[in-house]
């Protein structure tokens, strides 16, 4: 554990780094903050931010594992499907964890403020969680439809969706990388609300209750699919690129050259081309465990994005290929190669047992280096008063 990814460069970065966000949400502003506001009130002083947001973290994770137990193949919610339906109970208690998940997400900021704890350990902390989040929300609302070829979305759109997730993810820290403000997306509260009202509605009324289909043909799954990509292609995307651009014409941002503002993007474009040429060359490694699968590619996306928001928030240079692609590349050759099933799915978990182990690694090493340099306990505040 005394391995060091961070350099004095990176160190020094964050001792000047001061957090710097716009939040122009109307459900975050007149709803979520004056209710989070009140939620605060009742937070102990002495619980530590960190621990929050963990926490959250953690009710996220255990849904996940709640909803893989009863359905890993997500094949229980389909209609006319062989296999048990996950219990109602399950999507209510879904529900209630990712309310709580997303509230704690709200309330660990403001809780460092009102502890005088604030600093760039927590929003690295908080994003670096966050990054991994992203691919867990499509995945545990995946279940509420279940995999159908007509009444529901089959894996290769759920792919697809998860993929559209993570490159707005990715855009909103890029867009911070070359503007040095974080522009707070929109999507995010809508999503969560999203989520929690999904599975309500499956928890009260079961499963069922999404098997619709609206003019056009459209399943209940492909109207939240319209949706997502119709949110992307109006409310981040364009605004991403906006910003970005009224960064150099106003002179405000970092003014970097072409090539540097777009360096960000090279080991997620990488890593996008390989897993599609990986799923459409092997299509049964997407059929025959998607989950791991899924897994798989929020884990390294998780790692190469928590190396852009360190970089960001130390205004050093990002990183231009993660070393997570070298391996991944040799597992995707050897399977094309191959052609054997067996061999596609030991090549799956072995390449997911190593990116687990090597991203909770730089994680927990990259909080450990930034808690001694700062003198601090990641979990646990020093000095309080109630």
């Amino acid at each position: 554990m005394d391995f060091k990814y961070l350099g004095e460069e990176h160190l020094t970065g964050f001792e000047k780094y001061k957090y710097n966000c716009k939040d122009t949400s109307p459900l975050s502003n007149y709803i979520m903050h004056p209710f989070w506001n009140k939620v605060i009130l009742i937070c102990p002083k002495w619980i530590a931010p960190n621990l929050l947001t963990f926490l959250g973290f953690l009710f996220t994770v255990a849904t996940f594992l709640l909803l893989s137990y009863y359905d890993y193949e997500f094949y229980a919610s389909a209609m006319q499907s062989v296999v048990a339906p996950i219990p109602q109970w399950v999507f209510i208690l879904s529900a209630i964890n990712i309310f709580i998940a997303y509230t704690l997400d709200g309330i660990d900021g403001k809780q460092a403020r009102r502890t005088g704890t604030s600093g760039p350990i927590g929003e690295l902390f908080d994003h670096g969680l966050d990054s991994f989040t992203a691919s867990l929300i499509p995945i545990i609302m995946y279940h509420v439809f279940g995999r159908h070829e007509s009444t529901s979305l089959t894996t290769w759109r759920l792919y697809l969706i998860l993929w559209n997730v993570l490159i707005n993810f990715h855009l909103t820290h890029w867009e911070k990388y070359n503007t040095g403000l974080l522009f707070l997306p929109w999507g995010y509260d809508f999503s969560m609300w999203c989520a929690v009202f999904v599975f309500l509605v499956g928890g009260i009324w079961g499963h069922e209750a999404w098997h619709f289909t609206l003019p056009g043909n459209i399943s209940s799954g492909g109207m939240f699919e319209l949706m997502l990509y119709i949110s992307s292609a109006i409310t981040n995307v364009p605004v991403v690129f906006y910003n970005v651009y009224a960064s150099y014409r106003d002179k405000t941002g970092y003014m970097r050259s072409f090539s540097e503002s777009f360096r960000p993007f090279v080991s997620i474009i990488l890593f996008f081309v390989m897993t599609t040429l990986w799923v459409i060359k092997r299509p049964g490694i997407l059929e025959d465990d998607p989950n791991a699968l899924f897994i798989l590619i929020g884990t390294i996306f998780s790692n190469i994005c928590c190396r852009l928001i360190v970089a960001q928030m130390s205004s050093t240079r990002c990183e231009l290929y993660n070393w997570l692609l070298y391996p991944t590349g040799i597992c995707i050759f050897a399977s094309v190669m191959t052609q054997y099933t067996q061999v596609d799915i030991a090549l799956l978990y072995s390449l997911l047992l190593l990116a687990l182990l090597a991203h909770i690694h730089y994680g927990t090493c990259v909080v450990r280096e930034m808690c001694d340099h700062f003198h601090i306990n990641c979990f646990k505040i020093r000095q309080h008063s109630d």
